[in-house]
């Protein structure tokens, strides 16, 4: 069903006891839950007729009173469980390992949400994964468990995820999975206005609650638009919806530099836009000034102020980036990572100058230059290498001309104990009490002098 027939239908008073909203595209989700709400739950009635309840801690005897408990006031209730894992199978392990993976540097809480669920389907113990306990699954054992995914570079992504389910308290595998309790309810029926409304980001349509739904219920399919021009159109659509209920316009230069500080990403483009409209007050229209003055760095913006300054050895903007990261919610070890990547990145470079195997960068050479004359060395040396995946040479052109230009300001063997300082900071972040940013800052600090 497509989510216009369905608020058709609730504007007929026709309601479904239950609702699945799913798929990648979690802003519309969001958008299209409070769409459902407005017309099921009256403001003035939400306080006892509308229930929120995450997946990831859904207690079924809990959520089961709230619906088949009549509202106190008599009129329609509902009750909305978020994020749910419920729709998910070992046949969607593979997509899990590939989310996780996705959103291990720009969105570790989703990552931790994502391998809870990994666990839950893979028969992997929690307890038995802490630590090195990881390093213990054979790859026959992973081939039995995964079946779509050869684990090959489980190595990289698998010690991370568990440092940050463990830097965030993780303790089990969690609950058990509610589906078949869920059918129970649904089967039994619901009181009459009482309605259960699931959120989830992937769904197995081989399941059989997957089925129950879709024959007693509605199901809403929010999948992950394709490409860059639509997914453009839909953020044009929902910002010129948001900026209509509010009076206001966007001028073109103000929607290119928003596009420029979000990467026209939907949800935070339509975050940044709600910032814009309450700074923009009584005028209607937001100028790329205002965009300028309210959004402010993104994710990838501190980064690459972070590894800059550190190339450059600027230890004020070292710090200056840091904090930032760190006001963003990006968790030390990722920041760790990022820097250990800068560090092997001059190194690269440090070998290919001392190679003699390029020609000469001087050290006032700007970007055009670097292009037309070393560039096309460092891709001849990349088209014969046998391995690319990681390698300064596989990087973008102007990657690869700041290390060869910042290389020079370190030498090879401070290189190399900087990577044994990462290793230290790495041990004494997960086994001692040292405040993680303080080890950080004096990295940088020592790095930069």
């Amino acid at each position: 069903m497509t989510l216009e027939k369905a608020i058709g239908d609730l504007k007929k008073g026709k309601v479904a006891p239950c609702y699945l909203l799913y798929g990648d595209e979690e802003y519309l989700i969001s958008e299209a839950l409070e769409q459902l709400l407005d017309l099921l739950i009256a403001p003035g009635d939400r306080d006892f007729g509308l229930f929120f309840i995450d997946g990831d801690s859904a207690e079924f005897d809990l959520l089961q009173d709230h619906l088949l408990a009549p509202s106190l006031l008599g009129g329609p209730k509902a009750v909305v469980v978020k994020n749910t894992s419920i729709f998910q199978s070992r046949e969607n392990l593979g997509d899990l390992i590939g989310k996780i993976r996705d959103t291990l540097d720009a969105h570790p809480d989703k990552a931790a949400r994502y391998f809870q669920s990994f666990l839950k389907l893979s028969g992997f113990a929690w307890e038995d994964l802490q630590g090195a306990g990881w390093q213990k699954i054979t790859d026959e054992q992973w081939r039995r468990a995964v079946e779509d995914d050869p684990g090959e570079d489980r190595h990289k992504w698998l010690p991370r995820i568990v440092e940050i389910c463990a830097g965030r308290g993780m303790t089990s595998n969690g609950s058990a999975d509610l589906a078949d309790q869920f059918e129970k309810l649904l089967a039994n029926g619901l009181p009459a206005g009482n309605c259960l409304i699931l959120t989830a980001d992937t769904a197995d349509k081989r399941k059989k609650i997957f089925k129950v739904i879709d024959r007693l219920g509605v199901i809403l399919h929010f999948g992950a638009l394709k490409g860059e021009a639509a997914t453009r159109e839909t953020l044009k659509s929902e910002a010129q919806k948001l900026l209509g209920r509010c009076g206001k316009t966007l001028s073109p230069a103000a929607w290119m530099a928003l596009g420029k500080k979000t990467g026209f990403q939907l949800r935070l483009s339509l975050n940044e836009l709600e910032k814009l409209i309450a700074f923009s007050g009584e005028r209607p229209v937001i100028e790329d000034k205002d965009v300028e003055a309210v959004v402010g760095k993104t994710r990838e913006d501190s980064i690459f102020d972070l590894t800059a300054a550190l190339s450059e050895k600027n230890a004020r903007a070292a710090l200056a980036a840091l904090s930032a990261l760190l006001d963003q919610g990006e968790h030390h070890l990722m920041i760790l990572t990022m820097i250990g990547r800068e560090i092997r990145l001059l190194l690269q470079a440090s070998l290919l100058v001392a190679a003699g195997r390029l020609p000469g960068l001087p050290p006032n050479m700007d970007y055009g230059a670097f292009q037309k004359t070393v560039y096309p060395a460092v891709a001849r040396l990349a088209s014969g290498a046998a391995r690319k995946e990681d390698t300064l040479i596989s990087k973008h052109p102007f990657v690869v001309y700041n290390a060869l230009r910042n290389c020079r300001r370190f030498s090879y063997p401070v290189l190399l104990g900087y990577l044994d300082d990462l290793v230290e900071m790495d041990r004494a972040m997960k086994s001692s009490a040292t405040d993680p940013q303080i080890l950080l800052e004096r990295f940088l600090i020592q790095a930069c002098t």
